[in-house]
């Protein structure tokens, strides 16, 4: 059996087993639904609750999405006017890291008083998501091989030029990879906000789902709003590791010995 095979077949077996004892101990065990649904219950407020928790579910997705972008936009451009210009990078370098150190979860109640419900959870996306982006970038950037470089000095190749034909694109793997780790980032940071607005009595997300079902005692649903923010994680990893391979295959390194 190839390796791609095994990479599919051995989660997916796992997570039938997982399923599987979780419903015989809960059976077994008689265990109240209020405090471990079973997983015939989880699915069962899954189909039940599917307009409510879609509803939820479009409205995580689009925050999550437009933080992403802008950290994704915001991370790239600053890290080109790092490495174009070291005063910019000394001045802005050390807030960007408060900026990722500060805990978000201690941020998102004072975001929710000073902006409206909407910008302080997509502020929270766009902490979270930003700096992964930005150090990728900057050290992809700043590890260019020397010897290109030299060879663009000697054809005397403008900053502009040597930055769009060989650092940006010496780069790629760097800024894959701080995209890939932001795209899961920028979910978490939207979560944190939309708990923080549920506790405060608003919100339409799938983290005020939970915590609206969680106040309720209506287990079943939390965890089904739980189970459909995995999956969209896990969508958002898998999306971005896809854009990865397309961009890398043909001539980095990681992705051929990947194929191999």
């Amino acid at each position: 059996m190839s390796g791609r095979v095994l990479r599919l077949v051995l989660p997916a077996l796992l997570l039938a087993i997982v399923v599987v004892v979780w419903e015989a101990t809960v059976r077994f065990f008689a265990i109240p639904a209020y405090v471990l649904p079973s997983p015939a219950l989880v699915f069962g407020a899954l189909i039940d609750d599917r307009a409510l928790l879609f509803n939820s579910l479009l409205v995580t997705l689009g925050l999550t999405f437009e933080g992403f972008m802008l950290a994704a936009v915001g991370g790239i451009v600053l890290a080109m006017a790092f490495n174009q210009w070291r005063l910019i990078e000394y001045s802005f370098y050390p807030y960007a890291v408060i900026l990722q150190v500060t805990p978000v979860v201690a941020v998102a109640p004072l975001l929710l008083i000073y902006l409206p419900q909407h910008l302080a959870v997509l502020a929270c996306a766009w902490i979270v998501a930003f700096f992964p982006v930005l150090a990728n970038t900057t050290l992809g950037l700043n590890s260019v091989d020397r010897n290109l470089m030299a060879l663009f000095d000697l054809y005397k190749a403008s900053r502009w030029q040597v930055l769009m034909r060989l650092k940006l694109p010496a780069a790629l793997p760097q800024i894959l990879t701080g995209l890939r780790i932001a795209g899961g980032l920028s979910l978490i940071g939207a979560v944190v906000a939309e708990i923080a607005a549920g506790s405060a009595g608003a919100g339409s997300g799938l983290a005020y789902r939970i915590a609206e079902s969680g106040y309720r005692l209506n287990i079943p649903r939390m965890f089904a709003a739980l189970l459909l923010l995995s999956l969209v994680g896990v969508a958002i990893f898998l999306a971005l590791s896809a854009l990865s391979h397309l961009v890398l295959r043909r001539w980095h390194e990681s992705e051929l010995r990947a194929e191999n």
